[in-house]
């Protein structure tokens, strides 16, 4: 069975006002301390952000409990220095980001400008183990139309600087700012893919390898496929269901190769409108259909989804739980639907991050 590991990225915040805290170091420091030679928990872009990296799960039970359990470490680290930790793909308040130290950031913040500033925004990763760099690519090649519906199910990023953005999942159209973000065309092979990074690369446009941004690419550290479509949710069990969907799908796209299936190819300026329409309604509206780039409401959209992976989900023994979990979540709604709940409740932003943190502290 395939192994799926997890990537979180946690916005930090002071608990009473809402105000992301830049303490990332701090908190990282705090983590070394009570646990020499941890592994699980590293810095990013910017210091109001703290990522973590579950281990490889073949067990989604277990994977839910992995990344409830580093949730909880991460609340407990950032608790011991006055900091809580909020699920939240952006902030829901207004924040000036301030630059982690590292010569890498330092190059992207003078190659890039303003949009780098603003990218304080955080995703889930998900990575899917393939055989081959062939298979990883072949999946690649079948994934493409199938990421936006993902987007739409964690869609958690509805506020930017202190306002209503309109979006389900702003953290989408803010990351798609660098240069080698978004959908791709085909690849068909893994010299093709290999060819491509390359030639991306030596533009000079982008550093490096690990700054091809592609909505799903093959790891440059492990052997997956790491699909970068995700809004980090709000509830880890939304999670665990966008890792379950996503074994699901590289299985199903797999089976689809080896049995000689051509990978579809709508094209990636119709991707681009899906991609849209998923980050601006989330799932209050309707979705283009991955196979006919058409209007379709998002719980048949979803539904289909369910359907078109529904051997892998079988043989994995995740059928019944996907099938619940997406039924609860078209119930109660993606993590943007919740936020914009929380906020017509409590008529307060920084009350939204508080609930916010409570639900991501377990």
């Amino acid at each position: 069975m395939r192994t799926v590991g997890v990537e979180e990225e946690l916005l930090l915040v002071d608990p009473d006002s809402g105000d992301p805290k830049a303490l990332a170091a701090a908190v990282l420091a705090r983590a070394a301390q009570d646990d020499p030679g941890q592994d699980v928990f590293e810095k990013e872009l910017f210091g109001q952000m703290l990522e973590f990296a579950t281990h490889p799960q073949s067990d989604m039970a277990d994977l839910g409990d992995e990344i409830v359990r580093c949730r909880k470490e991460a609340a407990r680290h950032a608790g011991q220095i006055g900091c809580g930790v909020a699920a939240l793909a952006t902030s829901p308040l207004p924040v000036s980001p301030a630059l982690s130290v590292n010569d890498r950031y330092q190059w992207l913040a003078q190659r890039y400008g303003i949009p780098t500033w603003e990218q304080l925004v955080c995703g889930c990763h998900v990575h899917v183990s393939v055989e081959s760099d062939e298979e990883g690519v072949a999946v690649l090649d079948r994934l493409r139309p199938w990421l936006p519906v993902l987007r739409a199910i964690s869609a958690n990023s509805p506020f930017w600087q202190g306002r209503n953005s309109g979006y389900a999942s702003y953290r989408s159209r803010v990351w798609n700012r660098w240069p080698s973000a978004g959908p791709t065309e085909p690849f068909e092979t893994a010299e093709r893919y290999r060819r491509r990074v390359a030639d991306m690369v030596d533009t000079g446009v982008i550093l490096d390898e690990a700054m091809v941004y592609f909505d799903a690419r093959l790891s440059a550290r492990y052997p997956t496929v790491e699909i970068r479509v995700a809004d980090v949710c709000l509830g880890a069990e939304s999670a665990v269901l966008i890792a379950t969907l996503c074994r699901a799908l590289v299985e199903t796209a797999a089976r689809e190769w080896r049995a000689g299936r051509a990978a579809p190819d709508p094209g990636v300026s119709l991707l681009r409108l899906a991609d849209w329409q998923a980050a601006r309604y989330g799932l209050e509206e309707d979705l283009l259909d991955p196979v006919t780039m058409r209007p379709r409401p998002a719980p048949r959209v979803l539904r289909s989804l369910l359907e078109y992976t529904g051997d892998a989900l079988t043989e994995s023994g995740d059928a019944a739980r996907a099938e619940r979990a997406v039924e609860e979540l078209l119930r109660t709604g993606n993590g943007a639907r919740e936020q914009r709940r929380l906020l017509e409740h409590t008529g307060s932003l920084r009350d939204v991050v508080a609930e916010c943190v409570r639900r991501t502290q377990g």
